[in-house]
């Protein structure tokens, strides 16, 4: 059964449109500056607790302080860290020191070599992408017949994640700009792609 993440939720609203939508992972963007969606550990503490216990929080780093990460996972703010620099298998290693807290590594996915180099990580779980955010998807016939679960991001929306869910069989989708209007999250769009997941599911 696929499992649905909707990432970047930086506004007390958007913790109310998940609590609506029920997904199964609520992301927050903390360790990217660049990003227009990064929030301090400060308000995810608030949004976490504002957000339904059942919804498991994952925080979203790009080459962020391991030290930082450990604390902000030990502050009980996230359940999950997902990675999306270029840690290595060593940073996941010390992190597993620090936490117990699962640990997602994105790669970006542009040839057979990105995905071989992704079915080696360390990581708990894998998360292909087709860039740093911005909503950009890859060729899914990369994927190929993958040796280990993974989870889809890139370009998912509520139009195309029908087929990408039937054909690839992910453990999870990742939707950040895929249910957004003018860079907001759009309580609809959550609701919508949220139910389109559970529906292909049944």
């Amino acid at each position: 059964m696929t499992k649905i993440k909707i990432c970047g939720l930086f506004r007390l609203d958007d913790a109310d449109y998940v609590n609506e939508a029920m997904p199964d992972y609520a992301g927050f963007i903390l360790g990217y500056p660049k990003s227009h969606r990064c929030i301090s550990p400060d308000f995810a503490d608030v949004m976490r607790k504002n957000i339904d216990d059942r919804i498991k929080t994952v925080g979203v780093f790009v080459n962020f302080s391991k030290e930082a990460i450990a604390n902000i996972v030990n502050r009980g703010i996230i359940d999950i860290v997902q990675l999306h620099g270029s840690e290595d298998d060593e940073y996941i290693r010390w992190l597993r020191m620090f936490t117990d807290a699962p640990i997602w590594k994105s790669f970006v996915i542009k040839n057979r070599a990105d995905i071989e180099k992704a079915e080696r990580s360390a990581a708990d779980m894998i998360l292909l992408d087709g860039g740093l955010g911005g909503g950009r998807g890859f060729d899914h016939a990369l994927i190929g017949s993958m040796e280990r679960e993974f989870i889809l991001a890139g370009g998912i929306t509520q139009d195309n994640v029908t087929d990408a869910v039937r054909e690839f069989h992910p453990y999870c989708v990742d939707v950040s700009s895929g249910c957004e209007t003018n860079k907001t999250k759009d309580k609809n769009k959550i609701i919508n792609i949220t139910n389109i997941v559970r529906s292909i599911n049944c």
